[in-house]
């Protein structure tokens, strides 16, 4: 049986035609009609997450294993603004996140009744398209209604995707659900547009012109922008990407950067920027030095000006792929001019940072446990990486062997655990999430879930504080010190004992390594909490908590500050 609610049954209906196949829901009596129905739908599956903060996270970690659109479902009042730093993450990475808000009655906005706002665009411009749902009293308002989920629903894809925003206010009776099925629906789809190739037949003179041309990969969804993408283009280029970019291991530029000036030789006279946002501040400055006849385009599915390198001089609407094709096409078997020497130099340079990072001499600190942890990851795996801002994703831009999934968006320490959790829900093989410890503490309510499996495993990399600031030389001097780091002498086993989550500790290189072996080597499946304590033991570090058995894996490494 479903809801009486004939706007709910709309919603519900056309989310199924959609394609639409995970909700994340959340409490609340606003919104039972709505929860009710996502759990009653057979074409839904759904997951319960009672923190809205932790909650619009875990739908982006799903839609991100996924690839499809997530809903995250709340009730009315705060607990939609609760979702608002998951909302912005997933505008700036175009994930597809459609969130649906059960609403007062609009008579009562602003009138001191109980979780009354006005909600209709409260989420702003983080998401594509925001509709309020009217309570159908004829057909011409049920047209409307269908119309409104449509639109919303088709904006989750267009233009490389992103969040959108339902808001369903619903007069009581709430908890009536007589009907027997849903209605049949009318579902609108529609086919994305490919690039002007008059502007491409532009950007391509330009490459193969090009004596010196650099392509610069920012972060991209998943691992779809793959090295052989460049393999069809007439001549060889420079590429520069992140972890968090094509996912084929990671390219050393930055400490190219910091290590020399270089000459003039190193620099591009064309520029293609692929992706989203990039780490490496370094490069951005680099590259911000350009003289004004390098030849800067950028590539961008929504076609939103992104000057990042401060000097654009065309913008290509499309999925990188597809553009990087066109441009392939335009120039097969064209004259061009030679690139190798460029290329060669950078080469030269690059691997001769990759030999350097991996044969460096470690203390025990972040750095090597996260060197070592990649090192004991392989291809065959299956693992998904998650990696929190700050320090991890610079490591991971340094060691990881793999694609490499970032809450790059905002660059804000919420909602890492969060999404790696969400993430694991729906992907088979092990997720690794490497966490700072304020990021981990901050978003320790993704662990508050029943539903978790023994596929998360958490590396928390614990120095105290934040310990990024402390490359900050004039920090040192300023009694605020602390506070800006947010010193602090805490751990994570008292929280793994209370959600019952399998810990273990590591203070020294001993057991470092045999808390990894420990944290990947343990199978996906039930892990009894007797054999988690067995290995800590073994290891000679601190008692494992005992946990359920399908709960997540933990391994703290204790470190200064200073590392």
């Amino acid at each position: 049986m479903y809801s009486n609610k004939e706007n709910v049954n709309i919603l519900t209906a056309l989310l199924v035609e959609h394609g639409i196949q995970h909700a994340v829901v959340c409490p609340g009596s606003r919104n039972a009609p709505l929860t009710h129905n996502l759990v009653s739908c057979p074409d839904i599956e759904c997951c319960n997450v009672v923190d809205e903060r932790s909650a619009g996270f875990y739908a982006l970690g799903m839609a991100l294993a996924t690839a499809s659109p997530v809903a995250v479902c709340v009730t009315s009042g705060s607990a939609l603004l609760n979702l608002l730093p998951a909302v912005a993450e997933a505008s700036y990475q175009r994930v597809p996140l459609v969130v649906i808000s059960a609403d007062r009655p609009p008579q009562w906005i602003d009138q001191l009744d109980g979780q009354t706002l006005p909600q209709a665009d409260a989420l702003g411009r983080f998401v594509r398209k925001a509709v309020s749902l009217p309570e159908p009293h004829n057909d011409e308002e049920r047209w409307y209604c269908n119309r409104l989920v449509n639109e919303a629903l088709l904006a989750t894809r267009r233009q490389g995707g992103g969040p959108v925003h339902i808001n369903v206010p619903l007069t009581e009776p709430l908890y009536e659900f007589t009907v027997e099925a849903l209605p049949q629906e009318r579902a609108i789809f529609m086919s994305p547009a490919r690039s002007d190739k008059r502007l491409l037949r532009e950007c391509a003179g330009n490459l193969l012109f090009s004596e010196r041309p650099l392509i610069v990969v920012g972060q991209t969804l998943r691992d779809d922008l793959l090295a052989d993408d460049f393999a069809g283009l007439p001549k060889p280029v420079v590429v520069l990407n992140e972890a968090l970019s094509i996912g084929c291991g990671p390219c050393h530029f930055d400490e190219v950067l910091a290590g020399q000036m270089l000459p003039e030789a190193f620099m591009p006279n064309f520029v293609l920027y692929l992706g989203g946002h990039l780490v490496s501040k370094r490069l951005k400055q680099y590259l911000r030095q350009l003289p004004a006849s390098t030849a800067v385009w950028a590539v961008s599915e929504d076609g939103q000006v992104r000057d990042t390198f401060m000097s654009m001089c065309g913008l290509i609407e499309g999925h990188p792929a597809d553009v990087l094709a066109d441009l392939a096409e335009l120039t097969a078997g064209m004259p061009m001019k030679d690139s190798s020497d460029f290329c060669e130099r950078w080469n030269q340079v690059l691997a001769h940072a990759a030999e350097a990072a991996e044969s460096e001499q470690l203390p025990f600190s972040a750095n090597v446990a996260v060197r070592m942890l990649e090192a004991s990851l392989t291809a065959e795996d299956n693992v998904a990486r998650h990696y929190a801002n700050s320090t991890a994703i610079r490591l991971a831009n340094r060691y990881a062997r793999g694609y490499v999934y970032c809450n790059r968006g905002t660059n804000g320490i919420e909602g890492t655990l969060s999404t790696a959790a969400g993430f694991s829900l729906v992907h088979d093989g092990l997720v690794i999430c490497v966490v700072g410890d304020l990021s981990f503490f901050y978003d320790q309510n993704a662990l508050w879930q029943n539903a978790l499996r023994g596929n998360l495993r958490i590396l928390l990399l614990n120095n105290g504080g934040g310990g990024i600031f402390e490359r900050f030389e004039g920090l040192r001097q300023s009694p605020a010190r602390e506070s800006v780091m947010a010193c602090h002498t805490t751990s994570a086993e008292g929280i793994c004992r209370s959600y019952g989550i399998g810990y273990s500790q590591a203070r020294n290189m001993h057991e470092l390594e045999a808390g990894l072996r420990w944290l990947t080597e343990k199978p996906a499946q039930a892990i009894p909490s007797s054999a988690c304590k067995d290995a800590s033991k073994a290891k000679g570090g601190t008692d494992a908590v005992s946990h359920e058995p399908d709960g997540a894996l933990l391994l703290e490494v204790m470190l200064d500050v200073s590392q």
